[in-house]
């Protein structure tokens, strides 16, 4: 155990908060402030502080647990690994490579992120790999690249955002999902800057602003496009900006202006004064930002939504200019460098493209194999989860529980079962883990070194605190075991500083260039990081003698010169309104939309096994207006049942003027009868591939009273 504090990152959220981790006398670690660390100043969200409570064997797996009849029972590591290796052999043999699948997590560092895929391509020789992240901000991605060309999260620091002028927050309840990080949006009020919040409920983020638009769930391209007519129809666009820097507006502009006020008004519920209003707001100040969240994305036209709004940056002369800009909110830990490095069903490290031969070249050359021998592009996460069982007969999953966030969960959760073989390599015992043929105990954040890349695009490096418990080794162990087993000898590195160094060489030349970060740097100074691109001439200043010259981090703010395009200009793309998948019809006739709360996380696998955020949040909740209510004659805590054409869920009523009458909520970290999951819908957005949980049509009824006893599961139930 070390007698000093080890500065590292909260496990959580996209902003990647700093904290130190300093001994216990009597075991174990606390955690202390990093007043330090830009990006949380030392502050810290419940999930933050309670982080090490996961740390204790009391919650977590220690021993590889094996399948003998309907239980899973203790086994040793290799009696485990050899057991994975020899079922994804057989079933290789037996049905072709593509039957084996690979499904990774937004939580995985850039090392383990890197190594999955690279063991998928070179040792499995599976095309089928995909993560979860597909779930968190594919549409922004999508939406991203093809208007600037690279696909950062936030193109600028979010110390940038109390020095602009307005901002508008889409779909984010961000006082919820990443508390330290509104510090910076009260700064921007406090500074005299205007905060525009789109949520369909008041939220404890919409509390915050000025002012709050209340769309109808699946509006949100509607109103984006309705207020770009009033840009153009007002004479605030930017025409020089336009003219330098941008091709396409002409396109762009003939779509937005079919979309009058009026119009726009009868299909979101916003009114024309508020309209007004926002692009007043948002067009006289010098500087100004739009930041989308999951609300816009997760919808079949989530592309397309946050296109939208992108359009709007560009004709009003909002990207590319200091702090002005279109950002997004990355949600999951590594939700970023998750996507970057290989782990995505179409992509190679650095970001390149699977189906560019030129990029296929340069990985291979790296890996010391024929570039003919990579495999293809693969299904996307929720595809490949809808092929378990026939097309792809086994699965290796690292740090994901798609039993409970998945779309259409009670499908998803059939398909898994039906496997021939399921291998998990997590922390805990999750609900997906539970039905797993292999369970491979696994290092977490504390236990292993590694690096991670924030939402700001800002790579940092995660130090190791303590010893993991006796019978837990690294998701690196592993791939290099089963690829040992599998025949592959080398190539497979358990040291994660190592790993980085061939994803450096891997990254070069890519979008997301890593050749000029090391652990050398990312350990210098106050661990402040280093922003991507970072091209291995990006080399320190004052190495030479030089003195007195701020060391550099990268490229903190991108396309203040040129957008990452082949003429360096930026591209409007024509988007038009369109309904969501599933519209409320007379047997279902209310919108759900769906989200999260302070005290849990995502599938809640880790969160609720902590006893302080199960008593701020101890079980799922459905969300409805007083209106809603009285219709349905619910009382506070009465138990509802919401139906939707894919299933049934159940979960105590919580009554709020704070949500549109035609809209319930409910979040998403509980199995059981009340996985919000159940409900969704997995249609995908033809360009991400990304389900479109946002919104559905459900009924609402009140349930039966013995469903009651199930409304509230506690940490481990279904476990």
């Amino acid at each position: 155990m070390r007698t000093t504090s080890t500065p590292t990152h909260c496990p959580y959220c996209a902003l990647q908060c700093g904290m130190a981790l300093s001994p216990l006398p009597t075991g174990g670690v606390e955690v202390v402030e990093r007043a330090d660390f830009p990006v949380n100043r030392g502050a810290l969200c419940g999930k933050g502080r309670t982080a090490p409570e996961v740390l204790s064997s009391r919650v977590r797996l220690t021993s590889p647990l094996v399948r003998s009849g309907d239980s899973l029972v203790p086994a040793t590591w290799d009696e485990a690994l050899d057991r994975i290796a020899g079922e994804l052999a057989r079933v290789r043999a037996e049905h072709g490579a593509d039957a084996l699948g690979v499904f990774g997590g937004g939580g995985l560092t850039n090392e383990k992120a890197y190594t999955l895929g690279k063991f998928a391509r070179v040792v499995l020789g599976t095309s089928q790999i995909d993560y979860n992240g597909r779930f968190c901000m594919s549409s922004a991605a999508a939406a991203g690249i093809k208007a600037f060309g690279l696909d950062r999260g936030l193109p600028f620091p979010l110390e940038d955002i109390p020095k602009t002028g307005c901002v508008i927050l889409v779909g984010s309840n961000l006082a919820e999902t990443m508390p330290p990080s509104l510090r910076f949006f009260n700064e921007l009020r406090e500074n005299g800057g205007t905060l525009i919040v789109i949520d369909p409920r008041r939220t404890k983020t919409a509390e915050q602003a000025d002012l709050h638009l209340a769309p109808r769930p699946g509006t949100d391209l509607a109103l984006a496009l309705g207020l770009l007519h009033l840009i153009v129809a007002e004479g605030r666009v930017d025409e020089e900006y336009v003219r330098e820097r941008t091709v396409g507006w002409e396109d762009a502009r003939a779509a937005a202006m079919a979309h009058w006020p009026e119009y726009v008004e009868r299909i979101t519920g916003v009114s024309v004064p508020e309209l007004r209003e926002t692009v007043r707001l948002f067009c006289e100040p010098e500087a100004a930002m739009v930041l989308t969240a999951r609300g816009p994305e997760q919808q079949s036209k989530g592309t397309d939504t946050v296109g939208a709004w992108i359009n709007l940056c560009l004709a009003t002369g909002r990207a590319g200019r200091p702090l002005s800009g279109y950002g997004c909110l990355t949600g999951q830990g590594n939700g970023q460098g998750g996507r970057e490095h290989g782990q995505k069903a179409d992509q190679l490290p650095g970001y390149r493209k699977l189906d560019d031969p030129a990029a296929r070249a340069h990985v291979a050359e790296v890996w010391g194999i024929d570039p003919d021998s990579l495999p293809g592009p693969g299904r996307s996460a929720y595809e490949l989860l809808d092929a378990l069982g026939t097309d792809i007969r086994s699965l290796l999953l690292m740090g994901s529980n798609p039993v409970v966030s998945a779309p259409r969960a009670a499908h998803v959760e059939e398909r898994i079962k039906s496997l021939d073989f399921l291998a998990v390599c997590d922390v805990v015992l999750s609900e997906t883990a539970a039905l797993a043929d292999v369970v491979l105990p696994v290092t977490q954040w504390a236990e292993e070194t590694g690096t991670t890349t924030n939402l700001e695009g800002r790579v940092l490096l995660r130090r190791q605190a303590i010893t993991a418990p006796e019978g837990v080794r690294s998701d690196l162990e592993v791939l290099h075991e089963l690829a040992a087993r599998l025949g592959v000898e080398k190539g497979f590195p358990t040291e994660p500083e190592e790993v980085f160094e061939e994803l450096r060489r891997a990254s070069a030349g890519g979008i997301a260039d890593y050749s000029g970060i090391s652990y050398e740097r990312l350990a210098q100074g106050a661990g402040e990081g280093v922003f991507w691109p970072c091209p291995a001439e990006d080399v320190r200043n004052g190495e030479d003698g030089d003195e007195a010259e701020e060391k550099p981090s990268g490229t903190p703010r991108l396309f203040l010169d040129r957008f990452a395009t082949p003429d360096g200009r930026a591209r409007f793309v024509p988007v038009s309104h369109r309904p969501a998948a599933e519209e409320p019809d007379d047997d279902y006739p209310v919108l759900l939309t769906t989200g999260r709360v302070v005290a849990q996380y995502q599938s809640g696998a880790q969160t609720r096994r902590v006893d302080e955020l199960n008593a701020a949040a101890p079980g799922p909740f459905v969300e409805l207006h007083p209106r809603l209510a009285a219709r349905l004659g619910a009382a506070e805590g009465d138990p509802l049942a919401v139906v939707s054409r894919r299933g049934r869920a159940v979960a105590p009523a919580r009554i709020t003027t704070g949500i549109r009458p035609d809209t319930v909520f409910m979040p998403f970290h509980w199995p059981g009868e009340g996985r919000a999951n159940t409900l969704t819908n997995p249609a995908l957005d033809p360009t991400s591939r990304m389900p479109e949980f946002k919104v559905c049509a459900v009924r609402v009824e009140k349930a039966a009273l013995q469903d009651r006893s199930r409304t509230a599961p506690g940490p481990l139930q279904a476990l």
